[in-house]
C-alpha cells in the first residue's frame, strides 16, 4: 500500500474506508496481516543512514583553524619546538573529542522518537480482540482505545464512545481533541481539526473508540516528524561561521607575510637558514592557537553557569549563540502558558460576573461545578482527568470548598456521558433532603436549548464577548426532582432546565512571560508564536504578555500559510508575530523563512511537533520539565525550569561569553600584528632582525594562553542587554576592530623598532630589550582590551583578578628570563640595568595608553567605528 491512500481517508465514510484499506469490521485475518507486514514492513520508525562516530571525529578536523593549528604543530616540530608543538596538538585534539562528543549526542534524537511508540494494543484478528506488538500492526487492522491508551498508529476512527484525545505533544493543542467517528468532507484541513482521526504517540484521555489503521511507520504524521528531524540539515552556529572565515582568512594571511619576510630577507644578505627559522616562528605566532581553547572553556564556563540559572546546555556553541539571536520562535502550550487550564470568568444566572466568593455549599451553580465531572484524585492527592474539568474542580477548592465533601453529601445515582452530538453531559444526584438533582453542563447552545427562561440576546453577547478573549466557555444548568426519576429515558431528563451561568477557561499565559517578552524586545530580540491552538486563544495570549499590541493583530493560520509560495513566506514572516493552527512541517518552513531574512532564529518548544524546527533552528530550546524526550535530544539547550523568562538570562551570559571571546581575539590577534610588524619593518629602517625564533615562540606562548583565558571570565560590561543582537554574518573584524588591530599593532611594532634604535646608539642590550618592550607592551594591552568604551581605571583594577595575576606572573617569568643566569643561556638574553629596564616600562606603556584614550574619544562620540568597519569622526 502506498501513501497516497491515506492522504483523504478522513473524507471518507466508514464503507469506503474499509474497502480503501481491503478490510472488513471483524479486522483483518491473522494470514493477509502477516502478508501485509511483509510488503509495508514493521509500524516502526527508521533512521536515515548516519554517520558513524569515526566520520563524526574525522569531521572535526575539516575546520580550516584545525588544519592551520595542524600545520602550525608539525613546523614547531620540524624546528625543535617539541613543547610548542605538544601544547598545540594537545589544544586541538581537546577541542576535537568536545566537538565530537556534542554531535554524537544529537544523533539520539531518533531513538527518543522510537521509545514514544506503543508497545502492545488490542487489535481484533480472526474475529477475535488479541493484545499484540504494535510494531505489528499494518494497514487495515481494526484497533481497540480506551482511556489511557497511547494510540499506536495513525487511526480512522469508525466507532467512538466519548473519545478524548490528548494531541499536545503532537499538534501544540492544550485540550483534549474531542473525536468522532463521521466523515469530514472537507479537504483542506489541519491534523487538529481531523476529528475523525487518532494519531500515533498521541494518548486517549477519555473515553473509548475503535478505528482502522491507515498508516503506520514512516508513513504516520510521527514518521514525517521523525523524517524531517532525520532529514533537517543543522545551521551552522554563527560563531561556527566565523571561526571557519577567520580560519581561511588567517591561514592565506600567514602564507604570504611569511614568504614575504623570507624573500625580503635574502634580498638583504640574510643567512638562509636564519630567515627560514625566522618565517616558520612568524607563522606559528600568527596563528592564534589558543584561539579553540579559549572558545572552547569560555563556553564551558558558561554553560556550568547557566545551568544553576536553570538552563542545561546540551551544545556548547549554543552559549555564543544565544548572544546572536534575533528572533525566538516560541510554542505556546506549556512556553509562555502553565500548560493547566484555568477558570477566569464566572457568570451567574443573571448572567452577572462573580468570584464565586458569595456561593453556599448548596448552591446548584457550585454544586455543577464541584460534580458534575469525571475528576479523579490520584495517589498523590492530584486531580486528573479531562483539563477544562480540573480546572472547575480546581475553582471550587480556591473557594475552600473541598468538592470530594460535597460529593459525598451528594452522591452520584446515575449519569447521561458527554457526547459530541449532544455536546453535553449531566449527572444525577441525591441531595440530604432526599431529592434528586440533576446538573447539567456543556456548550452554551446545547444547554440553553434546553433551559425554561433565559435572556438568549444578552447571553449571547456575554458569549461573545468570552469566546473574544479565547475562553473555553462552558454554560451550566439544573433540574430538580422530588423522587428518582426513570433510568430508562436519562436523556428526555435534560428538558426544562434552570439556568445556573457560564465559566471560561484560559490555559493562561505564565507570570514571567510578558517580563521577559519585554526584555527580549528591549534587547532587540523578536518573539514569535507558533503554535497549534486556535487563532482566537493565541492571539489573546500573545496580547496578554505583550507580544502583539492588540487582538486585532495579523494571525496567519495553517491553511492560509500552506496557499502561500515561499517567497511570499519569506516576506511575511518579516511582520507576522503570531502563527495558529500551525502543523508540524510548517514550522520548519516558518523558521527557514526567518533565516532566509538574515534572522539568527532560536526555537523553544516542548512537543513532538516541536523537534524538527529545533535542530533546524540556529538554537533549539526545549522545556525541561514538560518537554518530550524528542525536543530535549534534537535541542541545543534545555530550560530545566519550564520557564521562557530564564531565556532572558541565557541570552545575556550568551553576550557576555562572545564579547570576551572578541576580547580574547583582538588582544590576540593585536600582539601577532606586533610582532609581525616589528620583524618585517626593521629592515626597512636599516635595523636587523631584532628578535630570534626562539623569543618569538616564547611571547607567542606567554601573551596568548594564559591572558586569553583570563579575558575569559571577564566580567558583564554595563549595559550589554540594552545594545541590539549582533548580526549572524558579522565577522569578528566588524565595529572597528581591523583598524585597531592594524593601528595598534604598528604602534607597537613602532614602539619596539625605536627602543631598537635607541638602544643601539647607546649602546644598551638592544634585542633583550626589544624582546621586553613586546611582551610587556602585549601584556599590558591585555588590561586595556577588557572593554571596548569603559576605562580600565573605571572597570576596577581588582575585578577581574585571574587577568590581574596572569599578568604579575607573566611579568615576573619575563624578569627571571632576563636575570636568571640559566635562562639567559636559553633565551640568548643579557641582564639589563636599572635605566635600561626603567625604559621598557615607559616605552611598554605607549600602547595600553593610546587605547585609553581612543576608548576615551569613543565615550565622548569623537570617534565612531561603523558596522562596515570604515571608522569616521563625529560630526555632531
Amino acid at each position: 500500500m502506498t501513501e497516497d491512500i491515506f492522504e483523504d481517508i478522513h473524507q471518507l465514510d466508514t464503507d469506503e474506508v474499509m474497502l480503501r484499506l481491503e478490510t472488513s469490521a471483524s479486522g483483518l485475518s491473522s494470514i493477509i496481516a502477516a502478508e501485509r507486514l511483509r510488503l509495508v514492513g514493521p509500524n516502526s520508525l527508521r533512521e536515515e543512514q548516519k554517520r558513524s562516530p569515526l566520520q563524526m571525529l574525522l569531521e572535526q578536523y575539516r575546520n580550516p583553524m584545525i588544519v592551520l593549528l595542524l600545520v602550525a604543530a608539525l613546523i614547531s616540530g620540524v624546528i625543535g619546538e617539541f613543547k610548542d608543538s605538544l601544547v598545540i596538538l594537545i589544544i586541538v585534539i581537546l577541542n576535537s573529542l568536545i566537538g565530537f562528543i556534542q554531535e554524537y549526542r544529537a544523533e539520539k534524537a531518533l531513538s527518543a522518537l522510537k521509545k514514544m511508540a506503543a508497545q502492545f494494543t488490542q487489535v481484533l484478528r480472526d474475529g477475535k480482540l488479541k493484545s499484540i506488538a504494535a510494531v505489528e500492526l499494518v494497514p487495515g487492522d481494526l484497533v481497540r482505545l480506551e482511556a489511557g491508551s497511547i494510540v499506536p498508529a495513525d487511526l480512522r476512527l469508525v466507532d467512538v464512545h466519548t473519545l478524548k484525545v490528548d494531541e499536545a505533544a503532537l499538534t501544540g493543542e492544550s485540550v483534549p481533541v474531542e473525536k468522532t467517528a463521521e466523515s469530514m468532507k472537507q479537504a483542506a484541513l489541519g491534523l487538529s481539526d481531523r476529528r475523525n482521526m487518532a494519531y500515533r504517540g498521541t494518548q486517549v484521555t477519555y473515553g473509548r473508540a475503535s478505528g482502522f489503521v491507515a498508516a503506520t511507520g514512516m508513513n504516520t504524521e510521527m514518521g514525517k516528524i521523525a523524517h524531517l528531524l532525520d532529514t533537517t540539515e543543522k545551521s551552522k552556529t554563527p560563531l561556527q561561521q566565523r571561526l571557519a572565515r577567520v580560519g581561511r582568512n588567517l591561514a592565506l594571511a600567514t602564507l604570504i607575510i611569511c614568504a614575504v619576510v623570507f624573500i625580503a630577507g635574502l634580498l638583504r644578505g640574510e643567512d638562509i637558514l636564519l630567515m627560514f627559522l625566522t618565517a616558520v616562528s612568524l607563522a606559528v605566532a600568527a596563528v592564534p592557537e589558543a584561539l579553540p581553547a579559549v572558545v572552547t572553556i569560555s563556553l564551558a564556563l558558561g554553560a556550568r553557569k547557566l545551568v544553576r540559572q536553570n538552563s542545561l546546555i546540551r551544545r556548547l556553541s549554543a552559549v555564543e549563540t544565544l548572544g546572536s539571536t534575533t528572533c525566538i520562535c516560541s510554542d505556546k502550550t506549556g512556553t509562555l502558558t502553565l500548560n493547566r487550564m484555568t477558570v477566569e470568568q464566572l457568570y451567574d444566572n443573571q448572567l452577572q460576573g462573580t468570584t464565586g466568593a458569595n456561593f453556599q455549599p448548596e448552591d446548584p451553580f457550585l454544586l455543577a461545578l464541584a460534580l458534575c465531572n469525571d475528576v479523579s484524585i490520584d495517589e498523590h492527592g492530584e486531580a486528573v482527568g479531562d483539563p477544562t474539568e480540573v480546572a472547575l474542580y480546581a475553582k471550587v477548592q480556591s473557594l475552600a470548598i473541598d468538592p470530594q465533601q460535597i460529593a459525598g453529601f451528594y452522591p452520584r445515582v446515575a449519569e447521561i456521558p458527554f457526547s459530541s452530538e449532544r455536546q453535553a453531559m449531566s449527572t444525577l444526584h441525591r441531595t440530604p433532603a432526599g431529592e434528586m438533582l440533576l446538573l447539567c453542563k456543556g456548550s452554551f447552545e446545547a444547554i440553553s436549548s434546553r433551559c425554561k427562561k433565559i435572556d438568549q440576546a444578552y447571553a449571547e453577547d456575554r458569549l461573545d464577548d468570552m469566546a473574544g478573549s479565547g475562553l473555553r466557555v462552558l454554560a451550566f444548568a439544573c433540574r430538580w426532582f422530588t423522587h428518582l426519576p426513570s433510568m430508562h429515558q436519562l436523556e428526555e431528563l435534560e428538558t426544562h432546565l434552570d439556568f445556573l451561568g457560564l465559566s471560561g477557561s484560559l490555559d493562561p499565559p505564565r507570570e514571567e512571560s510578558a517580563e521577559a517578552v519585554r526584555q527580549c524586545r528591549q534587547a532587540g530580540i523578536v518573539p514569535v508564536m507558533i503554535t497549534g491552538d486556535h487563532p482566537l486563544t493565541a492571539v489573546r495570549i500573545a496580547e496578554r504578555i505583550g507580544l502583539v499590541e492588540s487582538a486585532d493583530a495579523r494571525v496567519v493560520t495553517g491553511v492560509e500559510l500552506a496557499t502561500l509560495s515561499h517567497e511570499q513566506l519569506i516576506e511575511l514572516a518579516g511582520q507576522v508575530r503570531v502563527y495558529a493552527r500551525i502543523a508540524p512541517e510548517q514550522k520548519l518552513k516558518i523558521v527557514e523563512a526567518l533565516q532566509e531574512r538574515g534572522e539568527s532564529v532560536a526555537m523553544t518548544g516542548d512537543g513532538v511537533n516541536d523537534a524538527p524546527a529545533l535542530k533546524r533552528a540556529e538554537i533549539g530550546i526545549a522545556m525541561g520539565i514538560s518537554g518530550t524526550d524528542v525536543a530535549k535530544e534534537a535541542a541545543e539547550m534545555v530550560l530545566l525550569d519550564d520557564n521562557f523568562a530564564t531565556i532572558v538570562r541565557a541570552v545575556r551570559e550568551g553576550r557576555v561569553i562572545y564579547a570576551n571571546i572578541r576580547k580574547f581575539f583582538k588582544y590576540t590577534l593585536t600582539s601577532n600584528a606586533g610582532e609581525i610588524w616589528t620583524i618585517f619593518l626593521a629592515p626597512f629602517f636599516g635595523l636587523p632582525i631584532p628578535l630570534l625564533p626562539i623569543h618569538i615562540l616564547w611571547i607567542n606562548l606567554v601573551t596568548d594562553g594564559a591572558p586569553g583565558l583570563a579575558l575569559a571570565v571577564e566580567p558583564a560590561e554595563k549595559g550589554i542587554m540594552g545594545r541590539p543582537p549582533l548580526p549572524p554574518d558579522e565577522g569578528f573584524f566588524a565595529r572597528g576592530m581591523w583598524q585597531q588591530i592594524l593601528w595598534v599593532g604598528l604602534l607597537m611594532g613602532a614602539s619596539c623598532l625605536l627602543t631598537q634604535k635607541i638602544a643601539m646608539n647607546l649602546g644598551w642590550h638592544w634585542q633583550t630589550m626589544v624582546f621586553t618592550v613586546l611582551c610587556f607592551s602585549q601584556l599590558f594591552n591585555s588590561l586595556a582590551t577588557r572593554s571596548e568604551r569603559h576605562s580600565f581605571f573605571s572597570q576596577g583594577i581588582n575585578s577581574n583578578r585571574p587577568l590581574l595575576i596572569t599578568v604579575l606572573v607573566s611579568i615576573a617569568v619575563q624578569l627571571g628570563i632576563i636575570y636568571v643566569p640559566a635562562l639567559q643561556a636559553i633565551f640568548y638574553t643579557q641582564a639589563l640595568g636599572f635605566m635600561e629596564l626603567l625604559f621598557c616600562l615607559l616605552m611598554s606603556t605607549v600602547v595600553f595608553c593610546a587605547v585609553e584614550l581612543e576608548k576615551l574619544l569613543l565615550r565622548h562620540n569623537r570617534l565612531h567605528y561603523e558596522k562596515n568597519g570604515e571608522s569616521q569622526p563625529s560630526t555632531g
